[in-house]
C-alpha cells in the first residue's frame, strides 16, 4: 500500500503530538515531586531518558531527512538553521536537568524543555512540514519513511537489524546504553559507569548529540551506584598548593563543563594540578578521567557538598625509572583503598572491583579495621598466581596491606 503525501503529513504530525504529550507529562510528574516535597530523582531520571532514547534521535532523524528537503527551499533555509539550533538547546537543557545537584534547579530547566519543545512541535508542524507538503518535488512520503528508519536505528536492541548507515555511531551508542541500564538493573551500577566511560574514551567522535546523550546517561547510571564508588586516594593526604588554579564551572553551560575540565587537565604540566569547583558531586567525571587517563591523575575531594564541590585533580609527578604513579609498593605515592567506612557487606565487592581495574604490575594498599585473612583466601581461589599480598601494618586497629597484580599476570 503506497502512502500518499496527505497520509505522510497527518503521520509527522501525529508522531510530534505523541512526543509532546510525553514530554509535558513528564515535566508535569518532575514539577509535582517538587510541590510535594517527594524524592526528585526517578521523574528526572525519567524525564532525561525518554528525551535522551526518544527525543534526540527523532530530532537528529530530523535534520538528515526533513530538514535537509526544507533547507533546499530559500524560504526554509532560516527556519531550518533555527530549528537546528532548538535541537542543540534541547540537549544542553536535558543535560543540565541530568546535572543539576537539587529538585529546584532539575525543576526549572524541566520547565524550559516543555516551553521549548512545545513551542518547537508548532514550529515544525505550521512552518515546515505545510510548504514541504505543497512542493511536488518533495517526496513527503518516502522522508517518513527514511526518517522512521533512522528513528528506530537508534533505539534497535538487536544488531541483526537494518539500520541506516548514515548513523552508525549512534546506534551503537544506543546498544551500549542499552547494555549499560541492564547492567544497572541487575544491580552492576559501578560496571555500566565504567562501561559507558571506557567506550566513550574508545570511540570518541565530533558528534555533540551523542556526546550530551553519554554524559546524561552516566549522571542518570550514577544514581543506580547502590555501592560506595571506588575510591583512590593519596596514602598522605594531599594539600592543595596556593598556587593551583580554580576552574570554577558553575556559570558554564553544561555541555561545555567535561571540555573545558579535560582541555585544563591536558595543558598541566607533570605535578601541576587545579582545583575543579562544581554545583553538584562530579561523580560522573571521575569516571571518564579513570578510562581516559587510568594511572595519569589524581583526584582528592577538597568539598563535598551540599551546595559546592570542590577536587583536586592534577598530573602526578614523574616517578623514579618512569614508573606509573599507581605502581610499585612504595607508600609514598601508592594508591590507597580505605575500606572502613563502607557496610561490610560491601567491603569485598569494592576490594574486587579495585583489583579487576588495576593495569599489569600496579597495586594499592588495602585499608582496613582487622586482619583480612579471610580476604586473601578468596584472592587465593579467585586469582590464585595472578596477586601479590604484602602486609605493610598488621594492626592492633589498623591494617595496611598491599595488594597488587604482578607484571606478568594477564588481564
Amino acid at each position: 500500500m503506497t502512502t500518499t503525501a496527505s497520509e505522510a503529513f497527518d503521520a509527522m504530525l501525529a508522531h510530534h503530538r505523541i512526543l509532546a504529550e510525553e514530554v509535558a507529562r513528564r515535566v508535569r510528574v518532575l514539577r509535582g515531586t517538587v510541590e510535594s516535597g517527594t524524592a526528585y530523582e526517578p521523574a528526572a531520571a525519567e524525564l532525561v531518558a525518554y528525551v535522551a532514547d526518544e527525543v534526540l534521535p527523532h530530532a537528529l532523524a530530523e535534520e538528515h531527512t526533513v530538514y535537509q528537503a526544507a533547507a533546499a527551499l530559500p524560504e526554509l533555509k532560516a527556519t531550518v538553521e533555527e530549528m537546528t539550533a532548538e535541537h542543540r538547546e534541547l540537549a544542553s537543557l536535558v543535560e543540565q536537568v541530568a546535572l543539576a545537584g537539587n529538585a529546584q534547579g532539575a525543576a526549572v530547566r524541566a520547565e524550559q524543555i516543555g516551553t521549548l519543545f512545545a513551542a518547537h512541535v508548532a514550529k515544525e508542524n505550521e512552518l515546515l512540514l505545510p510548504p514541504l507538503q505543497a512542493d511536488d518535488s518533495v517526496d513527503l512520503a518516502q522522508l517518513l519513511v527514511q526518517m522512521h528508519r533512522l528513528t528506530e536505528a537508534a533505539r534497535q536492541t538487536s544488531a541483526n537489524e537494518g539500520f541506516a548507515a548514515s548513523d552508525v555511531e549512534g546506534v551503537l551508542l544506543s546498544l551500549l546504553l542499552d547494555a549499560a541500564y541492564g547492567l544497572a538493573d541487575a544491580g552492576q551500577g559501578d560496571r555500566a559507569c565504567r562501561l559507558v566511560a571506557q567506550s566513550w574514551a574508545t570511540i570518541r567522535i565530533p558528534r555533540p548529540e551523542l556526546a550530551v546523550r553519554v554524559t546524561a546517561a552516566l549522571h542518570r547510571l550514577v544514581r543506580s551506584v547502590t555501592a560506595q564508588p571506588v575510591r583512590l586516594t593519596d596514602g598522605a593526604q594531599r594539600k592543595t598548593p596556593a598556587t593551583d588554579e580554580i576552574l570554577d564551572v558553575r556559570d558554564l553551560a553544561p555541555a561545555q563543563r567535561h571540555e573545558t575540565i579535560f582541555a585544563t587537565y591536558g595543558a598541566l604540566g607533570a605535578g601541576g594540578g587545579f582545583v575543579l569547583v562544581n554545583d553538584h558531586d562530579p561523580k560522573p567525571l571521575r569516571y571518564q578521567f579513570e578510562a581516559e587517563h587510568a594511572g595519569q591523575f589524581t583526584w582528592d575531594p577538597v568539598e563535598t557538598g551540599p551546595q559546592v564541590w570542590r577536587v583536586r585533580i592534577g598530573r602526578p609527578a614523574a616517578q623514579p625509572g618512569g614508573a606509573r604513579p599507581d605502581q610499585g609498593a612504595a607508600r609514598g605515592y601508592e594508591a590507597e583503598l580505605d575500606v572502613r567506612a563502607l557496610p561490610h557487606g560491601q567491603r569485598h565487592e569494592t576490594i574486587f572491583a579495585t583489583y579487576d581495574a588495576l593495569d599489569a604490575g600496579g597495586g594499592f594498599v588495602l585499608v582496613n579495621d582487622h586482619d583480612p585473612k579471610p580476604l586473601r583466601y578468596q584472592f587465593e581461589a579467585q586469582h590464585d598466581g595472578e596477586f601479590t599480598w604484602d602486609y605493610l601494618e598488621a594492626g592492633p586497629k589498623v591494617w595496611r596491606v598491599r595488594v597488587g597484580r604482578p607484571a606478568t599476570a594477564s588481564r
